[in-house]
């Protein structure tokens, strides 16, 4: 459903329940230790607790009176359901507005050993998902070839690209996909925090193993899902005085959304006037317009900084209205998932989750150490956290490997994001892998991921070489 099928007063109370649930979900971290532990999101807590007071848990409790809705109400969980396609947009936005762009072989420079393991990760998990698919999930369970492409959807992606996606799974006939995806990316963000503090305990106690951790660290930093502040654009200048930095902000996310509206409906054109086929039937038309607003954010940074008016838009305020919608995206998304989807396909569902853990920490123990020339654990485990969980799981990952920052790692991990959002983890890529495995089908799908994952790897181990050379 779309926000415009309900009211202003309808919407209003979905929003004002969704962010008390959130300020809810914060004293839940702080009274609870279990959750602190796990280092969950309040967006994460709060949508598990809108879950458990909706109709799908507390409704079934109440059946057949007045509490057979839940606590909310059914209108209120709709509301909650169409947010995700919205908010993922401002989210999206957001990567590289307000942010000082270095030239990009300087990114190269420091990144390129991150950037070519984090691809190989995530290409490895189309690979394997793909081969899962093929050879276990279609002829044993009759499900969709698609869910190939949930493994790097979710676990890469996380809850927000999943939550994107959710029509685009829609559209291709795959209704299951987006609660599947939604459940799979809340597995990989435990499983990427539980897996990783073994690994850094595993580390610590290794004589093997070099690691900048000197001492057994009880408690890590805190995080929620939070957004990278690297070489934020200067506040030298101060904000216009006579509109709120906010104000502008907010309207230079809404511009660069459109822009990358605009992107997009002139590759649809050129496409349709390439290949004469029908609008409807566009490849390019078939991708949500999330990934594309990161073109229109870095367009808008790139006009802004030329102007001189950057400061209009500092990076602060980027963060905060990014924040939000991130916050609000998640809790929605858990709140609405289906418990009833994941419990019909439980065994799937584990085998897609054990396939993707598996293969992050094969990759990481086996393969990192051939990416990185020093501090290879250190580095690896930021794109491990990314690969299982979460952008800011790595850098929760690597303060916990080394909370002195002697190995550097959280510099390159950084600068990686900027090459490698646009493409992998939420990009265009896996924004396009869908439509992708729909018209090529999981077997030439599989033969293109496995090909890929090579070439990451092939390239990493050269990187190396170069290095040390």
């Amino acid at each position: 459903m779309l926000l415009t099928e309900f009211t202003l007063t309808e919407v209003s109370r979905a929003l004002g329940i969704l962010a008390v649930l959130v300020l809810a979900a914060a004293s839940f971290r702080r009274y609870i230790p279990g959750i602190r532990r796990l280092y969950l999101p309040n967006s994460v807590v709060a949508g598990f607790v809108g879950l458990a007071l909706g109709p799908q848990l507390l409704g079934a409790l109440f059946d057949e009176s007045r509490m057979s809705d839940g606590l909310f109400g059914l209108t209120t969980i709709d509301v909650w359901a169409a947010l995700p396609g919205l908010l993922i947009n401002v989210v999206f936005a957001s990567i590289l507005l307000g942010k000082k762009l270095p030239p990009l072989n300087a990114i190269w420079r420091s990144s390129a050993p991150q950037v070519m393991f984090g691809a190989m990760l995530s290409f490895g998990q189309y690979m394997w998902g793909l081969a899962l698919a093929l050879l276990i999930l279609v002829p044993v369970f009759g499900m969709s070839p698609l869910t190939g492409g949930l493994l790097e959807i979710s676990f890469t992606g996380g809850h927000g690209t999943a939550a994107g996606l959710s029509q685009t799974m829609i559209d291709l006939g795959f209704p299951e996909g987006p609660d599947l995806a939604l459940g799979l990316a809340t597995v990989g963000l435990v499983a990427g925090i539980v897996v990783g503090t073994l690994l850094i305990n595993r580390a610590v106690s290794s004589e093997k193993i070099t690691i900048a951790r000197q001492e057994k660290v009880e408690k890590g930093p805190e995080t929620d899902l939070g957004r990278i502040d690297l070489h934020d654009v200067p506040e030298e200048l101060e904000p216009d005085p006579a509109t709120s930095p906010l104000t502008m902000t907010v309207g230079a996310i809404s511009l660069a959304i459109g822009l990358g509206w605009l992107f997009q409906e002139l590759l649809v054109s050129i496409e349709v006037l390439i290949t004469s086929a029908a609008r409807q039937n566009s490849l390019i038309g078939q991708i949500p317009l999330f990934p594309f607003t990161i073109i229109g954010g870095a367009a808008l940074q790139v006009v802004l900084s030329a102007r001189g008016w950057a400061h209009q838009v500092p990076r602060k305020y980027v963060n905060q209205a990014s924040g939000v919608a991130l916050d609000l995206l998640i809790a929605a998304a858990i709140a609405t998932l289906s418990l009833s989807t994941i419990g019909a396909n439980a065994i799937p569902f584990a085998l897609m989750a054990t396939v993707a853990v598996v293969w992050s920490v094969v990759a990481f123990v086996y393969l990192a150490p051939k990416f990185y020339g020093t501090r290879w654990f250190e580095r690896g485990m930021g794109d491990f956290g990314q690969s299982s969980g979460t952008v800011a799981s790595g850098f929760l990952l690597i303060n916990m490997s080394d909370p002195a920052g002697i190995s550097g790692a959280s510099e390159p991990y950084g600068y990686k994001q900027l090459l490698f959002e646009p493409i992998l983890g939420g990009g265009l890529i896996t924004a396009l892998s869908l439509p992708l495995i729909y018209r090529l089908g999981a077997g030439w799908s599989l033969v293109g991921a496995t090909f890929a994952t090579l070439v990451c790897l092939i390239i990493g181990v050269r990187l190396k070489k170069s290095e040390q050379a």
